[in-house]
Parts: C-alpha cells; structure tokens; sequence
C-alpha cells in the first residue's frame, strides 16, 4: 500500500503576507487544493496524510477539503515546529501497513500526476526514489560578504523537488535515526542519505516549482493557466 504524506504546516514567513503561502489563491483554488487533487488523482495512492499547523486545522477541513470534489478521504494531521518534525508527525499517523511512503510540499502544486507515479514505481525497484532536474545555470560558491570564491562544475549536480518516496521502514529510520541525532536536514532524501542507503533521482519538471515568493505565485498562475501541465 502507498501513503501519501502531504506537509503544509509551515509559516510563509518569506512570502511576507498575512495569509500563509499554502492558502493563497491560484487560478481559483488554493495552491495546498492544487497539490491535494493531483494526488488524490494518482491511482497508485490509496491514502493521503494531510500535515498542517494544529491551530488550521479546522480551517482545511470547511474551508478546502469541504469544497473538493475527491475520491480519497484527506487525513489531517497536525505539523510540528519544522518541517521535518511534520514529516515525522505524518509517518506517525499513517497506517502502518504501509509500505511505500511518498512526501510532498503541499506549495508545490503544479506536480503532475504521471510524475508522481513514476517516483513512486521508482521507489519501489530501489528503495528510495526522488524527483528533481539537471542543474544547467553556471554554479557560484560565495563567501559571507558575496564575493566569489569559486565556479563549481555542474556536471552530475541536479536540483532536488518533491514527491519523494520511500520504503516505509526506511523513511522511519531515517527519520528516527536524524531525531535521536539531532541532526535536521534540506529534505527527507538527506535523511536517507545518511544512513548509506541509494537513493535514486529521475526527471522531474521544470514546472514543479516551490512557491517560496510572491514571483513564483505569478509564475504558477501562468504555467496552470497556460495549460503547461
């Protein structure tokens, strides 16, 4: 069985508005509304963990999920003060006849169902499978004031996205692992990482960005309403 854990429990601190980032509204429905019916669309996922700030709780239920037309019940779950602590509070919840876990941004939405399915069979033939694109703009390192210090080679070097799915007993691991650690890491594939385990990367798209700024909300608007997706 594949679970889906879909995190939209953070602030929108950098999106520096009133209403966090997950609510904002694009092309007529929320961004999270977006994310949720893509993976309520994939026929390889049979439950969806949906991990949002305890205090909004109530908020997603009437005010998103009331409003959605889906054939999966939604599992509110409550997030935790970073993401990785939502992550850990979603595998906590989901039924523990899992065995595939697969973890998205909920501000990612432009994911394609077809792309979530094919991470999801990826992890499946290796354990660990993760979307994400080639780097192809120059790579600088910078010191603390901005100056350059080096270009880096870009070859071999991709730009991690979500979904990313794992082995159930594998994320738990990670997770616990990193928790008993206190090691936090950029994302849940450098959880893994750490524990020696491969971790595969496959195309992604372009188009599945991360709305972080009031720029990308335009850009997604765009691609959506292009019909780009």
């Amino acid at each position: 069985m594949v679970s889906a854990i879909i995190v939209a429990a953070g602030k929108g601190i950098r999106m520096k508005g009133t209403m966090r980032k997950q609510y904002l509204d694009l092309s007529g429905r929320p961004v999270l509304a977006h994310s949720i019916m893509a993976f309520d669309s994939c026929s390889q996922v049979a439950e969806i963990y949906l991990v949002v700030p305890k205090e909004d709780i109530e908020y997603c239920q009437n005010k998103i999920l009331s409003l959605l037309d889906l054939k999966n019940q939604i599992n509110l779950v409550h997030g935790g003060a970073k993401r990785q602590d939502s992550v850990y509070n979603g595998l906590q919840s989901i039924d523990k006849d899992t065995e595939t876990v697969v973890i998205h941004d909920g501000v990612r939405p432009l994911i394609h169902p077809e792309e979530l399915k094919e991470c999801i069979l990826g992890s499946k033939k290796y354990g660990a499978c993760i979307l994400g694109t080639p780097a192809s703009d120059t790579l600088k390192r910078v010191d603390k004031s901005g100056i350059i210090e080096a270009t880096l080679p870009r070859e071999n070097i991709w730009l991690a996205q979500t979904p990313q799915a794992f082995q159930y007993d594998l994320i738990l691991k990670a997770h616990e692992t990193a928790r008993r650690d206190g090691y936090v890491g950029t994302d849940d594939a450098s959880l893994v990482e750490r524990l020696g385990a491969d971790v595969k990367i496959i195309n992604g798209s372009r188009f599945n960005i991360k709305i972080t700024q009031k720029e990308d909300l335009a850009v997604a608007k765009a691609v959506f309403d292009a019909g780009l997706i």
